[in-house]
């Protein structure tokens, strides 16, 4: 019987054991409490107390490592940004162009904008330091934070302690039972119950303590960790805000030196400027609507012309293609008509050709009548639809 007791007991306490690790939260199981409302209530706003603030802990380290990266690569950035002003304000200083000295200057002034760019960096990543990291880290680390962490887990403790202390009460009443009138049992039996609640009165003050330690800290985690998020993004506002003042008066300096470059004159005379050099890619224009079709020279106009007669005609009736080789056209459609010396007509169609139709075309309209255009030969169409 003694055996089987013993192994009871010892299957009990495992039980309870996992019920606290597994179901009881941060501050054990409240079974075998016969708590009040009033110490419930207080038992799981220390919980959800203890769950806030330690989320609020992980953001904080988070931002902190979040900025500690942007430092890092920042300064990186830093350095890169000096290295290039260092250099093109070298340019702007040693320009040994002959013909201006419009890079040069552009180069000056895109120096001078990018050190000040540099400075304003170096600024953010002040305040990022200074007024955000800082503040954050030292909260994350900070006195009050722990004193309010070790109450609540003090607290948990005793918890656990009265929960066991409770469960030694309902086996020494079960003894009882069993045996009534045994002074032994009855007097071990009354002073587990006085431990018990000597614990439970222990675990109120103590609850209490850690819920206002906690409560507090809670609040100025909330309260400080917003004031450095504000800080942060005011203080990258105003760095975008005056790098883009700055880009804005370098890009206007900028355009005004070319404005300037391309308003003057050429100071070289002809005679002064070498022969310009020949480019080897040089692309010849695209041959002429007789070359590319085969035609005679002999049945165009004649070669040694330097400009062929064009007019504008208006579309009268609107033509619907029938086939790939013609064009559509609408009512009120102007089309480019070359005039040739067989009598024929040739309407430029924009690349697209087109079958024959004279009597949708006429030659004239508000005040292009008989108006014949000059056009040099390099600008002719190269694809015409047979009007005539």
């Amino acid at each position: 019987m003694d055996a089987l007791r013993k192994l009871r007991d010892q299957v009990a306490r495992q039980q309870q054991a996992v019920l606290k690790q597994f179901g009881g939260g941060a501050f054990g199981s409240s079974e075998n409490l016969s708590l009040d409302e009033a110490e419930l209530r207080q038992h799981h706003r220390l919980e959800k107390l203890y769950a806030s603030t330690r989320s609020c802990k992980h953001f904080q380290r988070d931002v902190v490592r979040g900025l500690e990266g942007y430092i890092v690569t920042g300064s990186k950035q830093v350095e890169i940004g000096n290295k290039l002003a260092e250099d093109s304000k070298k340019y702007g200083a040693d320009n040994t162009c002959t013909s201006g000295n419009a890079l040069g200057k552009a180069a000056f002034s895109f120096a001078r904008a990018r050190s000040q760019m540099v400075k304003e960096h170096e600024h953010l990543l002040r305040v990022y330091g200074t007024q955000v990291a800082e503040p954050l880290r030292a909260l994350v680390l900070g006195a009050p934070l722990e004193d309010a962490r070790h109450l609540a887990q003090r607290y948990g403790r005793m918890r656990q302690e009265a929960d066991a202390q409770a469960i030694e009460v309902s086996k020494r009443r079960a003894k009882a039972k069993e045996v009534p009138g045994n002074i032994d049992n009855i007097s071990r039996l009354e002073a587990t119950e006085t431990k018990l609640e000597d614990l439970k009165s222990n675990m109120k003050v103590l609850g209490k303590e850690a819920v206002s330690a906690m409560f507090s800290v809670e609040a100025q985690q909330q309260r400080q960790t917003l004031q450095r998020l504000i800080a942060m993004v005011e203080a990258e506002r105003i760095y975008h805000q005056r790098i883009a003042q700055l880009l804005e008066q370098l890009e206007g300096e900028i355009v005004i030196e070319c404005q300037r470059v391309e308003a003057s004159p050429s100071p070289a005379s002809p005679s002064q400027v070498s022969p310009a050099p020949v480019i080897d890619s040089y692309m010849p224009p695209p041959p002429s609507y007789e070359e590319a079709s085969g035609i005679s020279s002999s049945t165009s106009f004649d070669a040694a012309s330097d400009s062929i007669e064009y007019f504008l005609g208006e579309v009268m009736h609107s033509f619907q293609a029938k086939s790939d080789v013609e064009l559509s056209l609408s009512t009120g459609d102007y089309v480019v008509v070359r005039f040739q010396a067989q009598g024929g007509r040739r309407a430029s169609a924009e690349g697209k050709q087109a079958g024959s139709r004279l009597d949708i075309l006429t030659e004239g309209s508000a005040g292009l009548q008989a108006k014949f255009l000059k056009v040099q030969p390099q600008f002719r169409f190269n694809c015409f639809i047979q009007i005539g």
